[in-house]
């Protein structure tokens, strides 16, 4: 086994033994000193604007760049969800045209062929007019909803 330098245990300075580079280990400069060296003091005003503006535009740009990388994945997420439900929706109306087929054959026996075809289309369109009632209700309680908001931001 190997030792490293990690592994070696250092005791801690004495109580009264100062403090020095050796012994205190990395230290930050003082809060009041600038970066370069200086005191806050000298620094002018238009190097802390300056520093300010280029802050501000480095923050803009990763902003900027955040909300494009976002703007991507929804996108990229979207073109998924569309394409999922397109064919979602075709193989719905496949499975109903198989549902139609059957009732009509699975029917034929017990009132011939012209009568299976006329009571299944009849019970489609019965069931059309129950959700096309359903959509006209919704559309006319939106409605509803967004004039009474118009009139409350008008009087």
């Amino acid at each position: 086994m190997q030792v490293r330098d990690e592994d070696i245990a250092v005791p801690p300075p004495a109580s009264d033994t100062p403090l020095t580079p050796d012994t205190a280990g990395d230290e930050l400069p003082p809060a009041d000193t600038a970066s370069d060296g200086g005191a806050a003091g000298q620094r002018s005003f238009f190097d802390d604007a300056e520093a300010l503006i280029d802050d501000a535009r480095t923050y803009w740009e990763a902003e900027v760049s955040y909300q494009k990388s976002r703007a991507g994945f929804v996108g990229n997420r979207l073109k998924k969800a569309i394409a999922f439900g397109a064919v979602a929706a075709f193989f719905a109306v496949l499975a109903t045209i198989g549902l139609t087929v059957g009732l009509i054959i699975a029917l034929t026996p017990f009132i011939t062929a012209w009568g299976a075809t006329a009571a299944v289309v009849i019970g489609l369109l019965l069931i059309a007019y129950l959700l096309v009632r359903g959509a006209g209700k919704a559309w006319a309680d939106l409605s509803e909803a967004l004039s009474e908001k118009r009139d409350d931001a008008d009087g």
